[in-house]
């Protein structure tokens, strides 16, 4: 779930404190505060700064909704037809935790939350906005752009361009030839089995710190030749789990060459028209002109909400299969034989499927995590989606999504049905 940098000076616009959009129907709520508002910059408008101040506090609700214009970023336009969501009044939402019971309202007062929404189907219940954020603001995904990536390979299978998730990554991208990643199997990387030594614990010295300093900062360079340098096996492919955001990268280097498309052009036509957004998005892109396939999507909430939906009806959209749906099942379900992949195993709580989080327990659940608290949940079998972006201070930390989940368990037993 790594950290990109960047910065532009950018103004956003004010909103009333807690203003609905209409007092005469459900809408979006938003405020221009939020917890330590004044620690995230407030007095100046949120302000997103310079790049090397760009991880400063008061600085990030600034990089977090304006990061796909402060580094080159390849568009991916609206839908040509709009698909709406229908709207619902506010239900009322408690939760419990840490031995309190706290109201949702609570919630969003002691997070920094820049956005929150609640769909079931086709129904928002819930959309809120803090820091001076907007339904306008495309907010950055961190790490929730590897499910991304991960549903187009499977599209890119069922159209034949990738003959086999079995087959070696060289056999599509042949600078890799001769390296421990190009042996390494496209199946691997999905579910961050490759046993290939990458460190990622964000202390700015570790390997995702020098793959986004390739990437991003240092002179246009093969992004196969970046990815080459880390070639340490450590475990057989298939046998331990263990994240390793370079592992997307690749599978974005298997989609370009397998398609021949840009990967942002791939989602525009295969999901992002389809599903009827509203909004322009953007995929931050290296100094050649690649995605960077481990982060760096700009999407608004609504249309994250969308791509929830989508996933909730296992790639289905009002009647057309985008995704195959047995692929959806496959990347959400633990095989019998992939005991390393399983919740409790693969993390203290979460397993892993094919770059997305499963929870515990029936029935599936899954989400769309990044750093400083972006979050999707979605629960396939009542629809319930929750979209959850946000600028926590410290890029990860443990325990970081015990209330987030607390808040979502209480949804799912409150609406759920």
């Amino acid at each position: 779930m790594p950290v990109i940098f960047a910065a532009v000076v950018s103004a956003p616009p004010a909103y009333a404190q807690d203003g609905r959009s209409s007092p005469r129907e459900p809408g979006p709520v938003f405020s221009d505060s939020g917890p330590d508002a004044e620690l995230y910059g407030a007095a100046y408008g949120y302000p997103v700064g310079a790049r090397g101040t760009a991880t400063q506090v008061d600085k990030l609700v600034g990089v977090y909704s304006h990061f796909g214009e402060l580094y080159p970023s390849r568009p991916v336009g609206r839908a040509t037809a709009p698909w709406q969501f229908k709207r619902a009044p506010e239900p009322s939402i408690a939760y419990s935790f840490d031995n309190q019971r706290l109201s949702i309202a609570d919630y969003l007062k002691r997070n920094a939350v820049t956005g929150l929404l609640i769909a079931r189907d086709d129904t928002i219940l819930y959309e809120h906005y803090q820091y001076a954020r907007t339904d306008q603001d495309r907010f950055l995904s961190q790490s929730m752009a590897k499910t991304l990536v991960a549903m187009l390979v499977g599209i890119a299978v069922s159209e034949g361009r990738i003959k086999s998730i079995d087959d070696p990554v060289s056999t599509y991208v042949s600078g890799l030839a001769g390296t421990e990643y190009g042996s390494t199997s496209i199946r691997a990387l999905l579910n961050m089995s490759s046993g290939v030594e990458f460190s990622e614990v964000y202390d700015g010295q570790d390997d995702i710190a020098r793959l986004g300093r390739a990437l991003f900062v240092d002179g246009p360079k093969d992004p196969a030749a970046i990815v080459a340098q880390f070639n340490n096996r450590t475990a057989p492919p298939g046998t331990r789990w263990h994240y390793a955001s370079v592992e997307t990268e690749i599978l974005g280097l298997v989609l370009r060459a397998a398609t021949g498309m840009p990967v942002a052009d791939y989602l525009h036509d295969r999901i992002w028209d389809p599903i009827g957004t509203e909004a322009d998005a953007s995929w931050a892109i290296d100094g050649t002109g690649q995605e960077i396939g481990f982060c760096c999507f700009n999407a608004t909430l609504r249309d994250y909400a969308r791509l929830a939906r989508l996933l909730a009806h296992d790639g289905a959209w009002e009647g057309r299969q985008l995704i195959p749906r047995q692929w959806l099942l496959d990347a959400t379900t633990v095989r019998p034989g992939d005991g390393h992949l399983a919740p409790g195993v693969a993390t203290s709580y979460f397993g892993y499927g094919y770059q997305v989080w499963l929870l515990p327990g029936e029935p599936r659940r899954f989400a769309l995590l990044g750093i400083r608290g972006q979050v999707i949940l979605v629960d396939p079998a009542s629809k319930l989606v929750m979209v959850h972006t946000a600028v926590r201070q410290k890029p990860s930390e443990p325990g970081a999504l015990r209330e987030p989940l607390a808040l979502w368990f209480a949804v799912l037993q409150q609406l759920g049905q």
